[in-house]
C-alpha cells in the first residue's frame, strides 16, 4: 500500500539567497516534511494558489498540514490591527483559509501548527489574542515550555502526560471557533491545542512546533488517519 500523501502549506519569500541566486522562492522549513516522513507518510509541498482551487488541490492528497508562519491579518476575525501584529500576508491568508475550509468540507485529516492552529480557529469563526508575552524569549530561537492535555480529548489520548514542547508565538486563541474544544493548555492558561471532538473527523491544531521536536505521536496520528483514506476504494 502506498504511503499516505500529506500536503504541507508553504509560503513565498520575495528574496531568497541560495548559491549565486537571489530570487523569490516558495519554501517551508525541512522539519515539516522530515516529520511527515518519520511518521510514515509521503510529503508534498503546497505553494499558494487561487483560493477557488483549494478543493481540487486537496483531492490529490490524503491529509493536510497547515504550517506555521506570520500573523493572520485581523481583518479575517473582525478586529482592529494591534501595533504589535505583523504585516499582512494576504495571499497566504486567503489560500490557507480556503484550504482549511475545503479540508473540513471533505473530512480530510488536518493538522494546524502554530499559525495553522490559529488559522483553523479563525476559519471556524473564532478570534485571536493579537499579542501576549512569555512565549518568545529570544527572537529567532525556539523556547520550550510544558503543555498540559485536557482529559478526554484526542490530544490527551495521543500524549497523556504533561510534555515539554518547542514554541515560538506571540498570538493565541481567544474566542473558540464553531464546534472546537480546547485540548491542551500552557501553565499560564494559554490555549495550546484545539480540536473537533467528532471521532469521525481528525482535526487538530497545536500552538507549538512538533517539526522542531523528535516526538512523532501527533504527526503519526495524522498519517494514520490519512492512511484510512488510501485504503478506501474510490467510486
Amino acid at each position: 500500500m502506498p504511503r499516505p500523501l500529506i500536503g504541507i502549506t508553504t509560503y513565498v519569500e520575495d528574496s531568497t539567497r541560495y548559491g549565486v541566486w537571489d530570487l523569490p522562492a516558495s519554501l517551508v522549513p525541512t522539519g515539516y516534511h522530515e516529520l511527515v516522513q518519520a511518521a510514515g507518510g509521503a510529503a508534498v509541498l503546497l505553494p499558494p494558489d487561487e483560493p477557488g482551487r483549494a478543493a481540487e488541490v486537496l483531492s490529490r492528497v490524503d491529509g493536510l498540514v497547515v504550517a506555521g508562519g506570520p500573523d493572520l491579518d485581523p481583518v479575517h476575525y473582525g478586529a482592529v490591527r494591534d501595533s504589535r501584529t505583523g504585516a499582512p500576508a494576504t495571499v497566504r491568508d486567503h489560500w490557507e483559509l480556503a484550504l482549511i475550509a475545503a479540508a473540513l468540507d471533505a473530512d480530510l485529516p488536518l493538522l494546524g501548527i502554530c499559525r495553522g492552529m490559529q488559522a483553523l480557529n479563525v476559519a471556524l469563526g473564532g478570534t485571536l489574542i493579537q499579542h501576549l508575552d512569555g512565549h518568545v524569549e529570544t527572537p529567532g530561537v525556539m523556547s520550550w515550555h510544558p503543555v498540559r492535555p485536557v482529559p478526554g480529548t484526542r490530544y490527551a489520548d495521543l500524549v497523556p502526560e504533561e510534555a515539554q514542547v518547542p514554541t515560538y508565538h506571540h498570538q493565541a486563541v481567544d474566542r473558540l471557533g464553531r464546534d472546537l474544544v480546547v485540548s491542551a493548555h500552557a501553565v499560564d492558561g494559554t490555549v495550546e491545542a484545539i480540536e473537533l471532538p467528532d471521532p469521525e473527523r481528525w482535526v487538530l491544531g497545536v500552538q507549538w512546533h512538533p517539526e522542531r521536536d523528535k516526538d512523532t505521536r501527533v504527526m503519526s496520528a495524522l498519517v494514520g488517519a490519512a492512511s484510512v483514506r488510501t485504503a478506501v476504494p474510490v467510486g
